[in-house]
């Protein structure tokens, strides 16, 4: 039976890429994919000669209902991005929000996302926690940032090298210099690294190293919550 099959692909190294990924998209009609060419590198790697398309934020508007009707006419089609699992932080939400409109099957695989790992490096809790993702760049950041910081759990950002200090300092302002924060850069690549410490220890040691490559930053829920939990298990 024809459907959309979402396909996490490595956030960095290839051997996080799994045997069943491999087979869909060798067995799928389609892989739609975020950026051909990068794609191209992870296809030739494991010998998927499967035709592809591109699938991204600027043409997905138009396309979505094109591939929805395609799986409906019969066609298997799978969706990547250029790394972890489609729309998280990537496109790919209007893709299965419009398949279940056709009611054309979705399947995600389990597999690569970059936040995972960096909250259980953390050494937070992963109880309970809120992934933010991408802060807007202008439009609503106050009143996001407002909102989670009076949520007592923990809160995961992505943020780029070139906006990592001004979200630092934000984290200072809003949820207080104190609060305890993970950041993790280069999830499973080899300059994979992972920095704990306030707002301010994090931003001196940018300043003194400048930050490279792409960041997952664990916000701890506050200090006196995390006293009463242990407390209470006790």
């Amino acid at each position: 039976m024809a459907k959309l099959y979402i396909v996490p692909t490595p956030v960095g190294n290839m051997e996080d890429m799994t045997f069943r990924a491999i087979r869909v998209l060798k067995e799928a009609d389609l892989i739609l994919c975020e950026d051909t060419r990068t794609s191209a590198v992870l296809l030739k790697k494991f010998e998927i000669q499967t035709r592809t398309a591109s699938h991204h934020k600027f043409n997905e508007h138009e396309t979505c209902e094109q591939y929805a009707q395609q799986i409906e006419d019969g066609q298997t089609i799978a969706l990547i991005s250029d790394a972890g699992t489609p729309a998280i932080s990537d496109p790919g939400f209007m893709l299965v929000r419009a398949c279940i409109n056709h009611g054309v099957e979705v399947e995600c695989l389990p597999g690569a996302t970059a936040f995972v790992p960096a909250l259980v490096d953390s050494g937070f809790g992963c109880e309970s926690f809120i992934f933010a993702g991408f802060m807007p760049q202008k439009k609503g950041r106050m009143k996001k940032l407002t909102a989670l910081a009076q949520l007592n759990i923990t809160v995961i950002f992505y943020e780029s090298p070139y906006r990592i200090i001004k979200l630092l300092s934000e984290i200072k302002e809003y949820f207080g210099s104190e609060r305890k924060i993970s950041i993790s850069r280069e999830i499973s690549k080899i300059h994979e690294e992972t920095l704990r410490g306030t707002a301010d220890e994090l931003t001196e040691a940018f300043k003194a190293k400048p930050p490279k490559g792409e960041f997952v930053v664990i916000v701890d829920k506050p200090q006196k919550d995390n006293e009463e939990e242990e407390e209470n298990e006790c």
